[in-house]
């Protein structure tokens, strides 16, 4: 590996990094304004809220697309600080899984919380990937059969998804400048995306719905007749879209002003997109004109036909395009951000392969390999699209299951540590117990309900194939733990390194 050019001593930054155990390798040129960009894109608003729009219709209708949100994001604002002030303890590209290894009551344990939560990570983001980039595959889809007749089909769709992937993967793989600078752009796209839409929804229909229809009128169209249960179920809408907001702390190593930096950016992209993501909804639920229509789009995607319902097919396809390109982005970061987790899992020796995964690009300075992993098994779990109807619900699904699983490991070890937990300069004083508790309590609770049934009768197509997709990784992570890894993983391989010399350049491994 080539030197990495720095000034003559090396930042607090990369000292910080050194205490931790590793040397500088990724480039550190990322403001902190950048670190909270890729978390928000990654979050979404107009990825998630109106990718999952059409779930939210059939189960539980508006009342709990409205009410639904402002729950699910205040019990996510509990686990994104909690994850926040570890992340200023411990601001490495791991994360989640150096987390885990560091805050384990008992050492010799460390290694196998490491281990598993690693892997709930790993599966976690490649299915949030998965998620968002054959979520604007659908969209996309619907603005070419809007505008040219290209079908709305399972097989178009996949073709459009495989696209996206590979074009996500060259963006990430110029550089981290680059994708810095469109997360930037991609802010600033979902900032006045959600105004243009709210505002052309707001102002140009004929008739909106009423206020009883948008705050109260519950739907079921799953099968079953529990309405709580229903309610429950509806929750993903809002808990898919509140997720991949960890990427702050995977970016800390390229970060600047790290233990601070990466906190905000965890805290701040789930608070403004908790706003913005409640103003969309409320704006596009009030603009149904034809609820029933919309289910049965053919576009296949209830938001454009609410869009051509309420402003005409030229407007519909404008606010389509602002959507597809916010979209765009999302999947743009989701890669780069998964993308660090693969590159830190593997330095640790823990993914198969890892010698692959963990190289550097001398000229970028990215993980080019993990980056087409990343995306590589994003696209063998969108894929199955082609075979099962319900496999876009069961993605989602597990994305929500193996990240929360991976963002509360940590959480609730760190609850164990009690005052022996060493808090960096970004903390939550008093109130780190009772945030973290229910932290823990909402996951666990998200956990059990997202992986049961969501539509009736329960058959091979409409089965929710979640938990044998959590299943199959637990099951692998764990023979392999027990049959191979306990022997030899020792959790994240930090270096001992001696002090930083003060020279011209820091020599990275």
């Amino acid at each position: 590996m080539s030197a990495v050019p720095t000034s003559a001593t090396p930042t607090s930054d990369e000292e910080r990094l050194r205490e931790l155990g590793y040397t500088q390798e990724l480039a550190r040129s990322m403001s902190g304004f950048s670190n909270f960009a890729v978390s928000f894109s990654i979050v979404s608003i107009l990825s998630g809220c109106l990718t999952l729009y059409g779930f939210g219709m059939t189960t539980g209708g508006p009342a709990l697309i409205t009410w639904g949100w402002p729950v699910v994001g205040a019990m996510t604002l509990c686990v994104a600080l909690a994850m926040a002030e570890i992340c200023s303890a411990y601001p490495t590209a791991g994360g989640l899984y150096y987390w885990a290894a560091k805050l384990s009551p008992n050492p010799k344990h460390g290694p196998a919380w490491s281990w598993f939560t690693g892997w709930f990570n790993f599966i976690g983001q490649v299915a949030v990937t998965a998620g968002v980039d054959f979520g604007a595959a659908f969209f996309t889809n619907a603005f070419l059969e809007m505008q040219w007749g290209f079908a709305a089909t399972p097989a178009h769709t996949v073709m459009i998804f495989a696209v996206l992937l590979v074009v996500h993967g060259l963006l990430n793989t110029r550089g981290v400048k680059l994708v810095a600078l469109l997360n930037t752009v991609s802010v600033w796209w979902h900032v006045v995306g959600v105004a243009v839409i709210v505002g052309a929804l707001a102002l140009l229909p004929s008739h909106h719905a009423s206020a009883s229809f948008v705050f109260t009128k519950f739907v079921n169209e799953t099968g079953f007749h529990n309405s709580a249960y229903v309610a429950l179920l509806g929750l993903l809408l809002a808990q898919y879209t509140l997720t991949g907001y960890d990427a702050s702390a995977h970016m800390t190593e390229e970060t600047q002003d790290a233990a601070r930096s990466g906190p905000k950016g965890i805290v701040n992209s789930v608070l403004v997109s908790l706003v913005a993501g409640w103003i969309l909804l409320l704006g596009i639920t009030f603009a149904i004109q034809d609820y029933d229509g919309a289910l049965g789009s053919k576009t296949g995607v209830p938001p454009a036909q609410i869009f051509l319902d309420a402003i005409g097919p030229t407007g519909a396809k404008l606010l389509l395009l602002i959507v597809i390109g916010a979209q765009f982005f999302c999947g743009m970061a989701s890669v780069t951000a998964n993308s660090r987790m693969i590159y830190a899992f593997s330095r640790d020796g823990a993914l198969p392969g890892s010698r692959i995964w963990h190289r550097i690009n001398p000229r970028t300075q990215t993980p080019t390999a993990a980056v087409w992993l990343a995306t590589g098994g994003a696209f063998l779990l969108g894929a199955q699209d082609l075979w099962n109807a319900t496999a876009y619900a069961a993605v989602t699904s597990v994305s929500v299951i193996g990240l929360y699983l991976a963002y509360v490991i940590p959480v609730y070890l760190r609850l164990r540590q009690g005052d022996s937990f060493e808090r960096g300069p970004w903390h939550l004083g008093r109130w780190s117990k009772v945030i973290g508790s229910v932290a823990v309590g909402w996951t666990v609770l998200i956990t059990v309900l997202f992986m049961l049934p969501t539509v009736s009768p329960i058959t091979a197509l409409s089965f929710n194939y979640t938990p044998v997709a959590i299943g199959a990784v637990l099951g692998f992570a764990g023979v392999w733990w027990l049959v191979s890894a306990r022997h030899w993983f020792t959790g994240p391989k930090v270096q001992n390194l001696s002090p930083a010399p003060e020279s011209s350049e820091l020599e990275t491994r």
